[in-house]
């Protein structure tokens, strides 16, 4: 009788952890990555070369190549994904990672680091990122174990697009790259101490709706967390059911239709008189996912002193940090306002919402006609009517343009506007728009930017170029760096202290720059050393022609416009610096 064998399991093949790095990338369904590379990540790029399961895109600096992904993740809601290399490559991203932490955008950042027996020895390139990003992202990684490549990268992407969103940082020594072991990538992750809270308490809910009921002057507030949620429809239907008068903050703005009877405005610094007004006069402010930060309150200690607070917020750490909350409701903005949608009713508020109303007609926001340049009012005009209908989405930078685009752009729907809130980040808008336009291909993707902030990071326009991304960058041009010159005008009697660009060390010490018209740089030599079309319009009779063209002529291409403005124009309305939102600065005050 012969003896049974024994068969042979067929033994796994062993991959590098570099391997496994573009293996797990693939099982989240990354669509494109923004890479630069350096010496200890290059395993990870060797692995890249070649695949074709995602697009991989270099940028030209890593700070950029964090914005680019972030400009992903806003406009798409899916998590963006960098990977540079460690020492300056990884140091060169912390900028982006603080924007992202700011504003909870979903990210995953992976950077290179030395060997790990030189890790703790000054070695070349070495930085310790766990460290450095430890407060500026949701979680960080320093991975030790070729094994815990695939467990780590499952958790981050989980971490990053959960709850509060956020960015992920993971430190990867190259050593831990080039290690072997077999590859099989989790189905699902269990963290045991990281439950985010999506439903709301039902107790809580029912105590809403009774304070709802009971409202004379009630006002809702959207913040940047109904985006994150996805609750554009519920928030329109809570709206709609209550007809509650609605605000907005920066980050939230395009979840309620800007032409929308019952949105009064954008809240805060800059935001429209009837919105700021409204919050002194309220007796209930219903918070859907804003952080209530120093922007949008002014001076907390008078900010809505008439109104209870109901707070609804997946993060309980915002809940009460700045505002004091009568009603918090921790939990995901969808899950809440579907809990509490059919149980709502519309308080009996008729003649508050009149009163808005008419506040909103008697304050609209206007520009005086100007002597030179083009108003910004003017531009943004032509904007909306040349992409009235169009799939269109913005990117800014940070600074007056910022605010005008904000105040002025006819927004209809979420991650239209892409923008930087919390940190404010001069040089996000470029790289954003790149970011944007590969999260969504079949949209016009335009990048609006002043001539000071596009300068921090415009080597990215190489990208624009060398893959052909068909971004439309519109440089609005008033030769300062607008936004603190303002600052300087208002409250410093005037001293332009280093806000002038066009300033030359032959200037008189207290020329204010006003008549002059020499800019540094030249922006169409700029955009013809990029081989990008570039077009500059300094009379508002060429505007509307050039625009057009524009879009249309290189409507699958990239090109740059240079819009001269006037060159002391400000933002208004402002509340001043510290004031309360009753303070509010128009014009006409």
């Amino acid at each position: 009788m012969k003896r049974a064998t024994k068969t042979k399991r067929a033994k796994k093949k062993q991959v590098s952890g570099a391997r496994i790095v573009v293996e797990s990338l693939k099982n989240e369904g990354v669509e494109v990555v923004f890479g630069y590379p350096g010496g200890s990540i290059i395993p990870v790029f060797d692995e890249l070369h070649g695949q074709t399961d995602f697009k991989l895109l270099l940028p030209r600096h890593e700070q950029a190549g964090g914005h680019e992904a972030e400009g992903y993740a806003k406009s798409t809601g899916k998590v963006g994904v960098v990977i540079t290399t460690g020492g300056p490559g990884a140091t060169n991203l912390t900028t982006a990672l603080a924007d992202a932490h700011m504003d909870s955008v979903p990210l995953v950042a992976i950077s290179g680091q030395v060997k790990t027996f030189l890790i703790g020895t000054d070695a070349f390139q070495e930085a310790d990122m766990t460290g450095i990003s430890y407060g500026i992202t949701k979680h960080n990684y320093l991975v030790k174990d070729v094994r815990d490549i695939a467990k780590t990268i499952k958790e981050a992407f989980h971490i990053a697009s959960t709850g509060r969103p956020g960015p992920v940082h993971i430190s990867l020594p190259v050593d831990i790259q080039t290690a072997l072991t077999t590859f099989e990538y989790p189905d699902d992750i269990q963290m045991r101490n990281y439950k985010p809270t999506y439903k709301g308490h039902k107790t809580q809910i029912k105590k809403a709706c009774e304070l709802i009921a009971s409202s004379k002057r009630p006002i809702v507030l959207v913040g940047g967390g109904a985006i994150a949620s996805n609750a554009t429809k519920e928030v329109n239907a809570f709206i709609t059911k209550t007809q509650i008068p609605t605000v907005s903050t920066l980050m939230g703005l395009g979840v309620v239709p800007t032409n929308k009877k019952a949105y009064v405005g954008m809240l805060g610094m800059h935001g429209t008189i009837t919105a700021n007004k409204a919050m002194g006069e309220a007796d209930l402010i219903i918070n859907i996912g804003a952080r209530f930060d120093d922007r949008v309150t002014g001076n907390t200690k008078t900010f809505a002193d008439k109104a209870q607070v109901i707070h609804i917020d997946i993060d309980p750490s915002s809940i009460g940090k700045n505002v004091d909350t009568n009603l918090p409701i921790v939990g995901d903005a969808k899950h809440i306002l579907t809990d509490l949608l059919p149980s709502v009713k519309k308080p009996s508020i008729d003649t508050w919402r009149n009163k808005l109303q008419k506040m909103k007609a008697a304050h609209p926001i206007v520009y005086p006609e100007v002597d030179e340049g083009i108003s910004p009012q003017t531009l943004f005009e032509e904007l909306n009517r040349i992409t009235k209908g169009k799939r269109i989405k913005f990117a800014t930078e940070v600074g007056q343009h910022q605010m005008w685009a904000a105040q002025l752009l006819a927004l209809k729907e979420p991650r239209q506007l892409i923008t930087s809130g919390g940190l404010g980040t001069m040089g996000f808008g470029l790289p954003a728009s790149i970011g944007a336009q590969m999260g969504n291909p079949k949209h016009t993707v335009v990048c609006l930017a002043g001539d000071g902030s596009i300068q921090m990071n415009l080597q990215e326009l190489a990208l624009l170029h060398t893959y052909q991304i068909p971004v439309k960058v519109i440089v609005i041009n008033n030769g300062y760096l607008g936004m603190v010159r303002q600052w300087q005008e208002m409250f410093h009697d005037k001293r332009y202290s280093a806000t002038c660009l066009t300033r030359t060390s032959s200037c008189p010490v207290t020329c204010s720059g006003k008549s002059c018209r020499k800019y540094t740089p030249d922006f169409m030599k700029l955009a013809e050393a990029y081989h990008i079309p570039g077009y500059r319009v300094t009379d508002t009779k060429e505007l509307r022609a050039t625009l057009q063209s524009v879009f249309e002529t290189h409507a699958d291409a990239p090109a740059l416009v240079e819009v001269w403005i006037p060159r002391e124009e400000n933002v208004m309305p402002m509340v001043p610096p510290g004031g309360s939102l009753s303070d509010v600065i128009d014009r006409d005050m």
